[in-house]
């Protein structure tokens, strides 16, 4: 991996044809939590193909949390009894349980009433709709939500292609979790970057500033300082972090740039998906078609198209390449959520951070990185595209085309 921009050279064939959050402390004891809503059932969506609306929250997400000095990071159980007085008669057990402890959601509350936390002369009760009796005296042990202790340290690997005193640059691979949510609230990044470095628990988010989908890899910045974090923020904003990825989707492309501006919003029909729609945010997204080809199908099956594509982002909305390539009729690999199929080995969506510029937020001076394809699209890039079109010549073809 290189900091270095490539050489200029037109060597790919073508085809013919904000403010920021102060940091919330983890009180024992007490687990602060939401008291409705972020408990969803189901999947909700994560932050995008580089989502950095600046210092906005996803569904199920929390700011990061820091432990206040000579705490234990994980928040713990309490068990809590009251007796029930003579004008809570007859409520569900379950919204009793939301006045005894209404630092809890009631969908949290129902979860410990399943799971036999509560109990009333030693009978564990195990149906939210039971109703109370004055006088009764009743128990529950209050365990934390499981979003009160995901901002903890863990050991995750980090592939680290610069760092110092004020930021890093990092590959992030494929099924990775950038930020902890809900179905993910361990093993990701920000968990990674707290046992990394210490100093992380004192920024907003462990230092992120911008995220990938778990199912995109390649190249991030992370702030190591909140001077560093501040700065690229604003210039995320600002739109001066520039930030190019490489993509593999179905269908045959028209050679060269195109500019998709569409505005991106939540599918109504579907929350966990990202469509165009005229309420959205702007989006912008340049997609410039480097080859296509056509692969052959199986008996009976016709071939059908695929092209290689280099899409520069102007914005970061969620999802916004796997859905802007998917309205041209160009749905990525593997991206089974936007009309995508497996094919060239591939089982996640194709798409791969491959450069970041910027301007350093602390030095000054320009900083461009690049990443190398992992094993899996790189194998596909070479099924494609070939030998001629090696992934170093696409990163000059970016240069050439600045």
């Amino acid at each position: 991996m290189s900091a270095a921009r490539g050489k200029r050279s037109r060597s790919v064939v073508l085809d013919s044809a904000v403010p920021v959050p102060v940091p919330v402390p983890v009180h024992m004891n007490r687990v602060l939590a939401p008291a409705s809503g972020a408990e969803q059932a189901g999947p909700v969506l994560e932050g995008g193909d580089d989502s950095d609306d600046p210092m906005s929250f996803q569904p199920g997400e929390l700011p990061a949390l820091v432990a206040e000095p000579g705490a234990s990071a994980l928040p713990e159980s309490e068990q809590r009894r009251a007796k029930v007085d003579v004008a809570q008669h007859g409520q569900r057990l379950d919204r009793w349980l939301v006045e005894l402890a209404p630092e809890f959601s009631r969908s949290h509350l129902q979860s410990l009433i399943a799971d036999g936390l509560v109990s009333s002369a030693q009978n564990v009760l195990k149906q939210a709709s039971r109703k109370v009796s004055a006088g009764e005296e009743i128990e529950v042990l209050l365990r934390p939500t499981a979003q009160s202790s995901a901002f903890r340290a863990e050991p995750v690997p980090l592939d680290i292609v610069y760092q110092d005193e004020h930021l890093m640059v990092l590959h992030k691979p494929a099924g990775l979790v950038v930020h902890p949510a809900a179905g993910n609230w361990s093993g990701t990044l920000l968990n990674g970057l707290l046992a990394h470095d210490p100093r992380a628990a004192l920024l907003p988010r462990a230092g992120i500033v911008h995220r990938l989908d778990k199912d995109t890899s390649g190249l991030m910045v992370v702030a190591r300082t909140l001077r560093a974090h501040t700065a690229l923020v604003r210039a995320i904003a600002a739109r001066e972090v520039k930030r190019e990825y490489v993509a593999i989707a179905h269908g045959r492309g028209r050679p060269g740039w195109q500019r998709i501006d569409r505005p991106l919003g939540r599918d109504p029909k579907s929350r966990i998906r990202m469509a165009i729609v005229a309420s959205g945010k702007e989006s912008v997204t340049d997609a410039f078609c480097l080859t296509s080809a056509e692969l052959a199908g199986e008996t009976g099956v016709p071939s059908t198209g695929v092209s290689a594509w280099l899409c520069r982002l102007h914005t970061g909305r969620t999802h916004q390449i796997r859905v802007h390539l998917a309205s041209l009729g160009h749905p990525l690999l593997g991206d089974v959520l936007y009309g995508g199929r497996s094919a060239l080995g591939l089982n996640r969506q194709a798409l791969h951070a491959i450069r970041l510029s910027f301007v350093h937020p602390v030095e000054g001076g320009s900083r461009v990185f690049s990443a190398a394809l992992p094993p899996d699209l790189a194998a596909a890039w070479a099924q494609l595209a070939g030998a001629a079109s090696e992934i170093s010549s696409v990163i000059a073809t970016m240069s050439d085309i600045d």
